[in-house]
């Protein structure tokens, strides 16, 4: 059993004691879904820098990367930087995250807010509307094809943006539909943790113009940015470069100024 098979083990567990003891109807009244949502893709199309920026304490890959920030405000020197939107890890066990970290966050901040999280059940989508998300990510890894439809649909029918993730171009091949706005490619090989922005390259022209391409993973330099840039990348998504400093808004701030001159 591999990280990822372990991880979706523990989220089945971990939903099905929620859904015990709150219901999709008590989520439903959150006052947080009257909210009008802010688009990730649109943010993303009418930018130049595409940075989404991310709030992560730890990870399997990288132990602990920063446990001494308070959420709020990371996500206002996230905001101030420029970021076209900010990632919030809610995984507990293996992040370190939470669904507070994203009401919080929310509470600071009016840019789109993406639910980092292993969404396996329809309960987590209206659960991140409720706790304030703008976006959704869905993994095609641990995904059947009718699920990521049925998933993303859900997504859509709440008013959220749908950011689906893909390894390789098998994945790809299955989750492409029309109930996507972005397609995000990590570069980081789940088997064996390794980076390689080349698999962002490869995949780059396989995947439709009518998606905003996102590249995940392994992005810690202008450099590498504008090497994907000419591949048709709009977004890039960027987390222990900045988290792992004392001040990630203003390292955003830094490297925003710098990617932009």
């Amino acid at each position: 059993m591999n990280i990822l098979d372990k991880i979706v083990a523990d989220k089945r567990r971990e939903v099905d004691l929620k859904k015990s003891l709150i219901t999709v109807a008590q989520l439903e009244q959150s006052v947080l879904m009257e909210r009008t949502f802010i688009s990730l893709a649109e943010e993303l199309k009418n930018s130049t820098t595409g940075i989404i920026a991310e709030h992560k304490r730890r990870s399997p890959s990288k132990s602990v990367i920063n446990q001494s920030l308070n959420v709020q405000d990371v996500a206002k020197g996230y905001a101030g930087a420029g970021v076209c939107g900010m990632s919030v890890l809610t995984d507990g066990k293996y992040f370190g995250g939470s669904l507070d970290d994203l009401v919080l966050a929310r509470a600071s901040v009016n840019i789109p807010l993406l639910r980092k999280e292993f969404i396996i059940d329809e309960y987590q989508i209206v659960e991140a509307k409720a706790y304030g998300a703008d976006v959704i990510l869905l993994i095609a890894a641990i995904l059947s094809r009718e699920e990521i439809k049925t998933l993303s649909e859900t997504a859509k029918s709440l008013g959220l943006d749908v950011l689906l993730e893909v390894h390789n171009e098998e994945e790809l091949q299955k989750s492409i539909m029309p109930s996507l706005d972005m397609l995000g490619v990590n570069n980081r090989n789940l088997k064996t943790f390794e980076v390689s922005l080349n698999t962002s390259k490869s995949l780059s022209e396989k995947i439709p113009d009518e998606f905003v391409k996102v590249s995940e993973s392994g992005i810690s330099s202008i450099e590498a940015i504008q090497e994907l840039k000419p591949y048709g990348y709009q977004g890039f998504l960027i987390g222990e470069n900045f988290m792992k400093t004392d001040d990630p808004g203003k390292h955003a701030a830094d490297f925003i100024k710098n990617l932009a001159s």
